[in-house]
């Protein structure tokens, strides 16, 4: 697989806490696309994990994006997009640091949308990703 991160000039960073967010532009020439669902705070029974607790929910569905992946054979290097649904955005920018220690390695083209709400009250953040396999 090829893959270029591009990050135009003309177009601001997008930093908290000293980190990249994510890369305005993604290119990829690749033969295997993976699409991964909207993923919520949910153990592997269904349950809520981190009731009110955003930080512990964006770690819950990075474990679960992790899973669904490897399933997949890809792993969290293969993000080329997310796009990530949040009930609280700046409660959300507190806790970058758990974002990057999922999709850092990839740095993908994301896009963040604040939300009234998710699938069920208790949550507060879902993330979809797209990935991409030679």
């Amino acid at each position: 697989m090829s893959r270029r991160n591009i990050q135009p000039k003309g177009l601001a960073l997008r930093v908290v806490g000293g980190e990249v967010l994510y890369t305005h532009v993604v290119v990829v020439e690749a033969r295997k696309v993976i699409f991964i669902s909207g993923q919520l705070a949910r153990d592997e029974h269904g349950g809520v994990v981190g009731a009110g607790d955003m930080r512990a929910q964006i770690r819950q569905v990075g474990e679960n994006i992790t899973r669904a992946l490897a399933a997949a054979g890809a792993s969290l290097r293969d993000i080329v997009k997310t796009t990530t649904y949040v009930t609280d955005i700046e409660e959300f920018f507190r806790h970058t640091d758990v974002r990057m220690e999922f999709l850092g390695p990839a740095l993908p083209a994301s896009t963040t949308i604040e939300v009234t709400r998710l699938a069920h009250p208790d949550f507060m953040v879902e993330i979809e990703a797209v990935a991409v396999l030679e």
